[in-house]
């Protein structure tokens, strides 16, 4: 089983022919989704969901499936046959994994801002944990890869080590961390190298490791 990055929040997991992506957006590589059997989609920025992309996608591979929230589903109207909405607390099987999901809202931005839906999606087999945008604990789950959100105007460094810390992981990745430049990477790298026990990785866009 293997997974690769891509920019920002999109990762793409693979196994005996199947595959798996979460979060295709729009700062991503499209070919991210090339033989892509199944996608799951924690919530509606462009950052985690660029619909062009997927209905491109999609037109190549018809029997692929998208799993996502209510509120996303709805936002997709063209592609209901193929969509399968999901809810905090379901769990299914999506391109051959086993999947359960967490959380309920995005992490708050500003207090003038409304919150919207994010499902966060545990991968049984892999043993891994995609939040989207929150830091909800999967409590029930033994995480060993953690991808844990490092940049956006959600989030401050501090609730990033508190995450990690929660989760416990076996190893955690650098997920949402498009908007760093290479000073921003350093040091966010330095603490968490520093303030959190599992080792972590600056996980960048092409790299691969086997889960």
């Amino acid at each position: 089983m293997r997974l690769t990055k891509y920019t920002h929040a999109c990762v793409r997991i693979e196994t005996d022919g199947a595959v798996l992506v979460i979060d295709p957006g729009t700062l991503s590589e499209r070919e991210a989704l090339d033989g892509v059997d199944a996608v799951l989609v924690t919530h509606e920025h462009a950052d985690h969901l660029d619909a062009d992309a997927l209905r491109d996608a999609l037109g190549k591979r018809p029997g692929a499936r998208v799993y996502t929230h209510p509120d996303v589903a709805a936002q997709l109207t063209d592609l209901a046959e193929v969509i399968q909405p999901v809810v905090p607390g379901d769990e299914f099987t999506a391109a051959g994994f086993r999947v359960r999901t967490y959380g309920g809202l995005h992490a708050i931005i500003h207090p003038d801002v409304p919150r919207i839906a994010n499902v966060g999606f545990y991968i049984e087999e892999a043993r891994l944990y995609h939040p989207g945008d929150s830091f909800e604990v999967p409590a029930d789950a033994e995480v060993e890869t953690l991808l844990v959100p490092i940049s956006g105007p959600w989030l401050k460094i501090s609730e990033t080590i508190d995450f990690v810390r929660q989760v416990a992981p076996g190893r955690s990745y650098a997920l949402h961390d498009g908007l760093y430049n290479e000073t921003g990477y350093a040091l966010v790298s330095r603490l968490l190298d520093n303030l959190t026990e599992p080792p972590y990785t600056r996980f960048t866009p092409g790299d691969r490791v086997d889960l």
